[in-house]
């Protein structure tokens, strides 16, 4: 044979594709997925064969034989694998055996074992060879559950599935050919195969079956296919009646059929009868009016006179069957189906037949059809599963009735006749005749026992009520009851007459039948109605003659009556209770006929009270009846327990009304059933509890202490009383709970039972009462202080309530809580045995109770807690979580929470206790100390962990869990046990949830198969089975949102439980959020699943109705995506960011991407040009944007509420109390909570009119109710918006920050921006945008305008820097730079800037903190138009004047003037919202706002912003606030300082009012505004603190972010600095009014003033000081200033004016020779070159602080020598006439220390001259460097890698080799920009100093060689003395020569110091020296400016040095 057809499939023949069909079927006929019905089409076609040969296995063969048995050798072929697979010999010797079990071919066997193997990991704790068997029956299982489905979607007569009519003709058509094929003797010959016991034997003797679990699973995989077998028959003939043969085979198989042990069918017997009932069944045609021609067509039973011969007689001429019952009801629904045909018209043909029917339903009722009825199928537990098995018998009871009343009144008839001669036997003493029939009595039995239970609520005996007047009650639904104006139809007319007459003469042998009759009559809302009225009508003929006749015996009258003379009667017979003994006294008066008369119309009563609220209370307010008082009479009386039993159980119906539930429990209370006072002459105890002590225990039957538990329970819930027995004995409901715990609860195990179950039923009804209790109970303050009553003159105290004593108990080591353990620990023992046990329903009941109990207990126990410490009271109580840590008795282990977890493994069996089981680990596991213990106990044991981990894996796993079940369909088990499921998975998600947030080891690392007990980052996680791995929540939590992926649609879960796949997406984001998980979640996330490609492909998730959850699925998925590519960007993974990136960013459509084998995608060097690529293909939107268009930014608000009763205002204030926050954090207000106070509020009210107006109260309850639910939506929806708001803002940022930038390149990320920001722009500004989304959507506009301007900068730069390189190498064309700015253009940028301005607008007045990230976005996008910085290569000279002015205008300042005519369009009301931000509100809004109005006022060419700033008094207003800071800036000096942000706020406002400065306009509206005055009176400038040296004991901040004392006092001092010297620059027209108030601020802090000015520590931060200082005083300190201050000021100002001066100018010029010739500040120079601050070398900037001292001294020297006088022979002499200093430094000793000039003293002119040379020297150094600088610059693409990395690591000191080689180019090229305009800052000021030297030097030596008269000739020089000559001439020494004032002093210049100087000065000015600076001139000077000065000041000084002095 081909290898081909020799190939495994490796998922099971058997199995895998069966799973697949059912799947498929199941998605389209109960899912309704529309786009499975093509697969469903395609699967139908392919496996027909399989459907036509059902359950057909493949033959053994035997070349597969030997082919198996060489497999071990040879290997065996897999389908879709490479290659063959050597099998172990193990595993071919299991095939053989399978193969022989299961009588299946070898290679079926194979693929089963496999299949088996692969499934493993889903079944803990088998083998493969027992997963092979379960696979095997759930293959048969999948193939019988699809042909149900696939007929019951059939077009037919009985139902409709809503399906779509090419479905439902697919599906017909398939059936139809399938029914051709002989379907229906397959699936007989089928069930007649398949049998339990013998495959069981089967499986038994090869070992095939396992464990308890496993053979269960294998009996209800068997049990289900048979049933599903049977269930299809039953389906199609519902849909289409069988055929002729089909129906003869069916009836053939009936004939067979024997009943179970208990006398009923089982549940496929019961199918295949009703499948036969429904063959017979023509009762639909009555309501039939569409199609009804073509459903007769298609019935045989109409159309085929064969079918008619054929069937009846088979039926009226064939043998008995085993089961005459059986036969007898198939022949009463032929004879049934016989009369309706006979009463349609055209049925002529068929007489012969229809005639014969009577004789058919003779037959059936001889062979009791009725009793049969009654025993074997209503008694059938089956029967009540399905609807259309109660429709049917109904139908059949109903035709009986209607079409055969002849019949019925034989019937009726003959009962008569019986019950006389029973009665005459009975006159006569001898024993009725066994002759007798019971048929009508069988009738009302079956009738009774039909309807006693309505688990569908169909309410079908609604049909037997006609009412005779008009209906009163609001019953209006059902049948045709409500319609009270139209005549009822006949078949109603027919049934309701039976039921009349049927009571009517009733003789006595059928009054039994007839009370259970209309006892299952009675049940539902509408018929109990109707049979009280039925009653209540019997018995108002008969009021008179009542005492003669006794009436109706079957009315309200008669029994009431008999009730009161039975309890008359019997209370005569009481003993006294000190004689009495509690053994029953011999019944003087009831008869056993009389108590079973009794007990039937006490069962009736309960069930009509039980429904009928009306009924209740019409009874109760009777005034002759007072049943509640007689039947509590009768209770005290001597009768038997059960009469007793069944009494209290009618007083539980009528106390379901809250009215009458109060007045019962006083009633209780009055008669003492429960003796709860003590009388003191009593001898013995009395009541119920010695009836249960001493007959019940006795007896060994319990049925009135459960009727009393019932009574109780019924109670509790409909009335609680508060001061029960008030007045004699202390009030409360203690006694009664007493009672139930002790006497009850705690010895229920220890009695005895004479039926098993009752053991349970006691404990199960007990444990109700209880759990009740605790539910209702809420934790007071009053339950733990002790209340005091009055009785009987004494204060004792009363009774707690029960809640409060069973959360005592609960919360103590109690016997009770002990009991609860034990009942939960054998409940589990019981379950895990998987066998059926008597009460095991009960069992399980009272097991949900206990778990319930525990859970109450554990959701409320903090409050109780609380409260217990807040009253300081003596009461010892322990939190549950830690009691059920400790050591259970009975297995000396700490098991209790283990036992409670066990019930998770019974989900799929009894999904109600694992509800129970995971709410408790819910709330223990929020605690951290005990999730620790509880790992430790879950792992102790291997084979107890797997099996625990198996349970919660298979209720993850469950398949049966709904969510979007509507509330109306909840009542179905069905449904309702789904939503269960769901509801557990629910809460194992939440359980993982809180586990995860807490600290390892924790439950959740557990269950989601981490490691435990290594640390949790070197786990390895890999799929199930492999390396040992088990099946975890984890797989199971990706498997559940897998499912759907491979599709279109996306995740199924997200759709069919939105909620469960919200809770799994968010357990995902926490195990990759969480550092130690990540690695481990990622990695397998990646490589073993393709989680995220797969889930975001499919984004957005859209479920109508579900919107909250859909959007907290995508923002879990998205936080977790953003994780994934940081991750994968850190790690360099590039393929899998770049498949991602592709993803969310394309906005083409999608191509497919393959993974090779190295895990690396294909990289096509594409990257992502695929973006935007513009092709033939069309454009798609990108998933980013698709993704934010499922965020409806439109948010409704709820209507105010309109109450008429209730105050509004303070129903508010209620609703804010019962606000708390959930567990997602959200606000929501407590419905449940709510409705407590409101219901406490009315209850408190008191009245007649109170109660009048209770309803209309509790209806607007209702609406207040209403009200806040849709309240807490809107919370929670707007929740959800910001969530994923904040989750799409999160991944949009990873993706433009942290993914490498080479992947989405300049242009693609700048349109990318575009989209981005114009959708969010977009959707913000609609008018009904939420207001509550700005902060989110401003926050994500700040950083994509910040992400574009970087981007767009980027691109610039680089066009600039090609620009430059041309430029540089000389080949520059005029068009070099990009036409539009950035790839999107000017216009996009403008649009984004208007929308940006309209979002600002829109906030209005409030919403600063939103504007403020608008300002930050406003501020990014004007940086778009600042030029970068380009390298200043010293060429700008080159161009002329009128080259520079025609030069066309470039892109920034063409945009800048765009943005600007934009910005001023907005006018007044944007100046108005920046302005006012600026000046008020929060400190970081008014920072962006100052920033903002600084970058505008810097591009307002027209100064309309200056204007209306000045005028509108914002500068004004910013100069007051300047004094209001001094006091907190003062604060800021301290040396624990307070919050910084005054400081940075105040930085803010001097940088704005120093860009304001910068236009001379702004300067004029400064000084108006007064800041410099302000400035003056600010105290903060004189608290300098000590500098650094002195300041080492300092407190310094240990993270280095606080600055120390005098960083932070320079950080205040150098704005100010700044702004005056800007002030100083600019007021060219009113310079000396600015420069008056720039001289006071001076003075007026003179101090600090001039500690900066004798700068006793030389650090950056002082050289920046004095850098300021000096430039400041050259401007300020001048002849000109203080001349206009004198024309002002009086004479005592003038004088001190005149000292600070002379101050400021001494200590000027003595630093003149400090900076030239320190030795210090040579060593410290020194010192600096390896010093580096925050990354960035500090030498630079001291260098350049240093030289530009230099430059304003120098500068101020020759401005003074200027002003003092025009020509050289009356100027001021400055300098001594020395050269010394400058001489000193020649020849070779180059590193001789100058002698240190005192401040006092003039310095001499050798300072300048050494200062001149110094720098001509430093220049020429500095431009070799320039030019090496520039140099690299030019070759920078061609730099070796370490330089690049040298130039790098200026700017980033660490982690250099991390950074891509782009943006190390990035990083080199910025900081050769910042070296090359460093040094050609340095040039400059090299020049300028060169340049003044020159002047000062030629001043002072033309003065000394030509006008200078020495001492000799006794006459003194001209010389001044303080500083200032001036200007005029008569007064050389006008500022005195006072010798107390150190003043400068010259000493006496004689002959021979002018001789020195001139030798000095010829030496010093020597050619070298000439020529450098010559050089300086034509290098440098020529080329910036057209005026040059060296060469004619070199000219004259060697003109002065070369005359001879005479």
């Amino acid at each position: 044979m081909a290898a081909s057809t020799m190939a495994v499939n490796s998922a099971a023949s058997l199995w895998g594709p069966y799973k697949d069909i059912w799947q498929t079927v199941e998605s389209v006929i109960w899912k309704h997925q529309p786009e499975a019905v093509h697969l469903l089409d395609l699967t139908l076609k392919k496996h027909k064969p399989d459907f036509i040969s059902l359950y057909k296995n493949p033959p053994k063969n035997v070349q597969h034989r030997e082919k198996v048995k060489k497999a071990s050798v040879e290997g065996i072929v897999i389908q879709g694998q490479q290659g063959t697979r050597l099998l172990p010999d193990q595993l071919i010797s299991e095939a053989f055996i399978l193969s022989d079990l299961l009588n299946i071919g070898e290679l079926a066997a194979v693929e089963l074992l496999l299949a088996g193997e692969h499934q493993l990991p889903r079944f803990p704790g088998m083998t493969r060879g027992l997963v092979a068997i379960l696979l095997y029956w759930d293959g048969k299982r999948c193939m019988a559950l699809s042909l149900h489905s696939l007929i019951q979607s059939r077009h037919g007569k009985t139902w409709t599935l809503e399906l779509g009519s090419e479905l439902v003709s697919m599906t017909t058509r398939f059936t139809d050919e399938l029914m051709e094929q002989g379907l229906t003797q397959k699936v007989l010959c089928l069930i007649n195969q398949i049998n339990l016991n013998a495959e069981f034997e089967k499986l038994q003797s090869a070992r095939g079956l396992g464990n308890p679990v496993h053979r269960r699973a294998v009996s209800d995989l068997i049990k289900e296919s048979r049933q599903t077998l049977a269930e299809c028959l039953f389906a199609w003939a519902c849909q289409t009646p069988l055929s002729k043969d089909n129906t003869l085979f069916l009836i053939c198989h009936m004939e067979s059929v024997t009943t179970e042990a208990d006398g009923t069918l089982d549940n496929v017997n019961l199918a295949l009868l009703m499948a036969l009932l429904y063959c017979f069944d023509i009762s639909f045609l009555e309501n039939v009016t569409e199609d009804r021609e073509e459903l007769i067509h298609q019935l045989p039973l109409l159309t085929e006179r064969q079918y008619v011969t054929a069937i009846h007689s088979s039926l009226q001429n064939s043998q008995p069957w085993k089961l005459p019952g059986l036969q007898a009801v198939v022949r009463l629904a032929w004879a049934l189906a016989l009369r309706g045909i006979s009463q349609l018209p055209d049925t002529t043909g068929l007489t012969e037949f229809t005639e014969a029917d009577e004789l058919v339903a003779n037959m059936a009722i001889g062979q009791n059809a009725f009793l049969f009825l009654t025993e074997a199928v209503v008694g059938a537990e089956g029967l009540y599963q399905d609807e259309f098995y109660i429709r049917r018998i109904h139908n059949l009871i109903a035709d009986f009735l209607t079409l055969m009343p002849m019949k019925v009144k034989q019937l009726r008839n003959r009962a008569d006749e019986d019950a006389r001669i029973i009665h005459m036997s009975l006159q006569m003493g001898t024993e009725s005749p066994s002759t007798l029939r019971r048929d009508l009595e069988h009738l009302m039995l079956l009738i009774g026992e039909l309807y006693l239970k309505d688990p569908f609520k169909l309410e079908l005996a609604l049909e037997y009520w006609c009412p005779s007047e008009p209906l009163q009650t609001t019953a209006t639904t059902g049948t045709f009851s409500g319609l009270a104006h139209h005549r009822p139809p006949q078949r109603q007319l027919v049934l309701s007459k039976f039921v009349r007459q049927m009571g009517d003469m009733l003789p006595p042998s059928l009054y039994l039948p007839y009370l259970k009759m209309l006892r299952g009559l009675a049940n539902g809302p509408h018929c109990a109605h109707y049979c009280f009225s039925l009653l209540k009508a019997n018995g108002s003929s008969h009021v008179e003659n009542i005492q003669v006749v006794g009436g109706n015996p079957v009315s309200w009258e008669h029994f009431f009556h008999s009730l009161m003379l039975y309890h008359e009667h019997l209370r005569r017979d009481i003993p006294s209770t000190d004689t009495i003994q509690y053994r029953h006294m011999p019944l003087r008066g009831i008869t056993q006929r009389e108590m079973d008369g009794l007990i039937a119309f006490l069962q009736l009563t309960a069930t009509i009270v039980n429904w009928s609220e009306n009924a209740r209370l019409a009874l109760c307010e009777h005034p002759q009846w007072t049943p509640v008082v007689v039947m509590l009479g009768l209770i005290q009386c001597s009768i038997p327990p059960v009469l007793k039993a069944d009494i209290l159980k009618a007083l539980a119906a009528f106390g379901k009304s809250p009215e009458i539930a109060a007045s019962l429990w006083q009633s209780l209370e009055y008669t003492q059933i429960l003796q709860t006072v003590k009388i003191p002459s009593q001898r013995q105890d009395t009541g119920i509890e010695v009836e249960l002590n001493e007959i019940e225990s006795r007896s060994e039957e319990y049925a009135l202490t459960r009727s009393f538990c019932y009574l109780i329970s019924i109670l509790v819930e409909s009335s609680f009383p508060t001061n029960l027995g008030a007045g004699l004995r202390p009030p409360g409901f203690d006694p009664y709970l007493r009672f139930l715990r002790d006497s009850v609860f705690l010895r229920f195990p220890t009695r005895a039972y004479r039926r098993a179950a009752e053991k349970w039923e006691v404990a199960e009804i007990v444990l109700e009462v209880f759990y009740k209790l605790l539910r209702d109970y809420e934790p007071r303050s009053d339950d733990f202080t002790d209340q005091m009553v009055e009785l009987q003159g004494e204060l004792v105290v009363a009774y707690k309530s029960p809640g409060y004593n069973l959360m005592f108990h609960l919360l103590n080591d109690s016997p009770m809580l002990s009991l609860c353990l034990s009942l939960l620990e054998e409940g589990v023992k019981l379950l895990d045995t998987c066998a059926p046990f008597p009460g095991k329903k009960l069992l399980e009941k009272a097991v949900e109770y206990s778990l319930g109990l525990l859970e109450l207990a554990l959701q409320k126990e903090n409050q109780f807690m609380d409260w217990l410490r807040e009253s300081h009271s003596s009461i010892i109580a322990t939190p549950l979580e830690q009691l059920l840590q400790g050591i259970n008795p009975r297995t000396k282990k700490a098991d209790h929470v283990v036992n409670i977890a066990r019930y998770l493994c019974h989900g799929n069996t009894n999904p109600d206790l694992a509800f129970e089981s995971a709410k408790i680990l819910c709330y223990i596991s929020r605690y951290p100390n005990i999730q620790v213990k509880l790992v430790g106990d879950f792992t102790q044991d291997q084979t107890a962990s797997e099996t625990l981990m198996g349970g919660f894996v298979e209720c993850l796993d469950s398949e049966g869990a709904e969510e979007m079940i509507q509330p109306e369909n909840a009542i179905v088990p069905e449904k309702k046990s789904s939503l269960v499921r769901h509801n557990i998975k629910i809460h194992i998600l939440n359980l993982l949830i809180n586990s995860l947030e807490l600290k390892a080891p924790n439950l959740a690392f557990y269950l989601l198969g981490y490691e435990v007990r290594k640390p949790v980052n070197a786990t390895n996680l890999q799929d199930p089975g492999v390396l040992g791995c088990p099946r975890t929540c984890l797989h199971s939590i990706l498997n559940i949102l897998e499912k759907g992926t491979k599709g279109r649609t996306g995740p199924s879960v997200v759709k069919e439980a939105p909620h469960l796949a919200e809770l799994c997406y968010q357990v995902i984001y926490q195990l990759c959020a969480y550092s130690d998980t990540s690695g481990p979640t990622m990695r397998y996330l990646r490589t073993s699943q393709d989680f995220l490609f797969s889930q975001l492909q499919h984004l957005p998730f859209a479920v109508k109705g579900h919107e909250i959850s859909a959007l907290n699925q995508m923002s879990w998925l998205m936080k977790t995506a953003g994780i994934e590519l940081r991750v994968t960007s850190l790690n360099r993974q590039r393929s899998h960011t770049q498949r991602l990136l592709h993803l969310l960013l394309d906005d083409v459509p999608m191509r497919s991407y393959t993974i090779d084998a190295e895990g690396g995608l294909e990289e096509d060097m594409r990257t992502i040009t695929g973006f935007l690529q513009v092709d033939s293909t069309s454009k798609v939107r990108r998933k980013i944007l698709s993704i934010l268009d499922s965020i409806d930014f439109r948010q409704e608000s709820t209507e105010e509420l309109h109450l008429d009763f209730f105050d509004r205002i303070q129903i508010e204030q209620v609703i804010c109390k019962c606000e708390h926050k959930n567990q997602q954090g959200q606000t929501v207000c407590n419905v449940k909570l709510l409705h407590r106070v409101l219901i406490a509020e009315i209850n408190a009210l008191q009245g007649i009119a109170a109660i009048g107006q209770r309803p209309i109260l509790m209806e607007e309850i209702n609406t207040i109710l209403q009200h806040v639910v849709e309240r807490n939506k809107l919370r929670e929806c707007l929740h959800a918006k910001r969530h994923m708001l904040e989750s799409w803002r999160h991944l949009v940022e990873i993706i433009l920050a942290a993914c490498p930038p080479d992947l989405i390149q300049g242009e693609d990320r700048q349109l990318v921006i575009r989209d981005l920001l114009h959708e969010l722009h977009d959707k913000i500004l609609n008018d009904e945008a939420a207001q509550e989304l700005m902060p989110m959507v401003a926050g994500t506009v700040f950083t994509l305008t910040a992400h574009l301007s970087q981007t767009v900068r980027n691109e610039q730069k680089q066009a600039l820097n090609a620009h430059s390189q041309n430029v540089l190498n000389g080949c520059s064309m005029p068009g070099d730079i990009s036409a539009t700015f950035g790839y999107i253009g000017d216009s996009s940028l403008h649009i984004i800037l208007r929308k940006l301005l309209d979002f600002i607008l829109r906030t209005g007045g409030g919403f600063q903190r939103v504007r403020a990230h608008l300002y930050g976005a406003l501020l990014y996008y004007l940086q778009t138009s600042q030029k970068p910085d380009e390298p200043d290569t010293l060429e700008t000279g080159k161009q002329t004047m009128w080259e520079r002015l025609t030069a066309p205008e470039d892109d920034y300042t063409k945009l800048q003037k765009d943005n600007m005519n934009i910005i001023e369009s907005y006018g007044a009301s944007l100046m108005e919202v920046v302005c006012r931000d600026a000046c008020d509100g929060h400190e970081i809004g008014q920072m962006l706002a100052l920033a903002v109005l600084d970058r505008i006022v810097a591009i307002d060419q027209h100064q309309q912003w200056l204007y209306y700033l000045t005028n509108s008094g914002y500068l004004k207003a910013l100069a007051d606030s300047l004094a209001q800071d001094d006091a907190i800036l003062q604060s800021m000096l301290s040396t624990k300082p307070p919050l910084l942000k005054a400081l940075y706020l105040y930085e803010s406002k001097m940088a704005f009012l120093t860009r304001v400065a910068k236009i001379q306009p702004g300067t004029e509206g400064i000084l108006t505004a007064g800041v410099i005055v302000r400035l003056s009176q600010c105290q903060v400038y004189d608290h300098r603190p000590e500098t650094e040296s002195h300041s080492m004991l300092c407190i310094r901040d240990p993270l280095g972010f606080i600055p120390a004392p005098v960083e932070r006092y320079r950080q205040i001092l150098l704005p100010a600095l700044q702004l005056v010297q800007v002030m100083l620059t600019t007021s060219t027209g009113k310079h000396h009014r600015a420069a008056s108030q720039v001289l006071q601020f001076l003075i007026a802090h003179s101090e600090p003033i001039q500690a900066i000015l004798r700068c006793q520590e030389i650090t950056a931060g002082s050289l920046r000081e004095l850098a300021l200082l000096t430039g400041i005083i050259g401007k300020t300190a001048l002849p000109g200033v203080v001349s206009e201050i004198e024309a002002e000021g009086n004479y005592g100002t003038i004088v001190e004016l005149r000292g600070h001066i002379g101050r400021f100018q001494r200590q000027c010029l003595a630093l003149l020779s400090r900076f030239t010739v320190s030795d210090r500040l040579s060593e410290f120079k020194k010192q600096q070159e390896a010093t580096q601050v925050g990354g960035v070398n500090k030498k630079d900037e001291m260098e350049l602080a240093m030289q530009q001292i230099c430059a304003n001294v120098v500068q101020y020297c020759q401005t003074l020598l200027i002003q003092s006088s025009a020509g050289s022979q009356h100027t001021i002499c400055l300098f001594t006439p020395s050269l010394s200093e400058g001489t000193s430094r020649e020849g070779t000793r180059q590193d001789a220390q100058l002698t240190m000039v005192p401040y006092w003293r003039l310095p001499s002119l050798g300072i300048v001259l050494f200062l001149l040379r110094q720098s001509a020297n430093d220049f020429f150094s500095s431009y070799e460097s320039h030019r090496q600088s520039v140099t690299k610059y030019q070759n920078l693409q061609h730099l070796p890698p370490d330089e690049i990395k040298e130039l790098c690591q200026a700017t980033v000191p660490t982690g250099v080799d991390k950074i891509s080689a782009a943006q190390r180019q990035v990083l080199a090229r910025r900081r050769l920009v910042h070296q090359i305009n460093h040094q050609a800052e340095l040039l400059s000021l090299y020049c300028y100093i060169v340049e003044n030297c020159l002047f000062i030097l030629w001043r002072h030596l033309e003065y000394y060689f030509l006008h200078c008269v020495p001492t000799d000739t006794h006459d003194f020089p001209n010389v001044l003395n303080v500083s200032y000559r001036g200007r005029e001439q008569q007064d050389p020494q006008r500022f005195g020569s006072n010798p107390d004032s150190r003043r400068l002093i010259l000493s006496q210049v004689n002959q021979h110091d002018l001789e020195q100087l001139q030798i000095d000065a010829a030496a010093s000015f020597g050619e070298s020296l000439q020529k450098k600076l010559l050089e300086i001139e034509n290098g440098y000077c020529r080329v910036r400016s057209r005026h040059l000065f060296i060469q004619a000041l070199v000219r004259r000084i060697r003109g002065l040095v070369r005359i001879k002095r005479t």
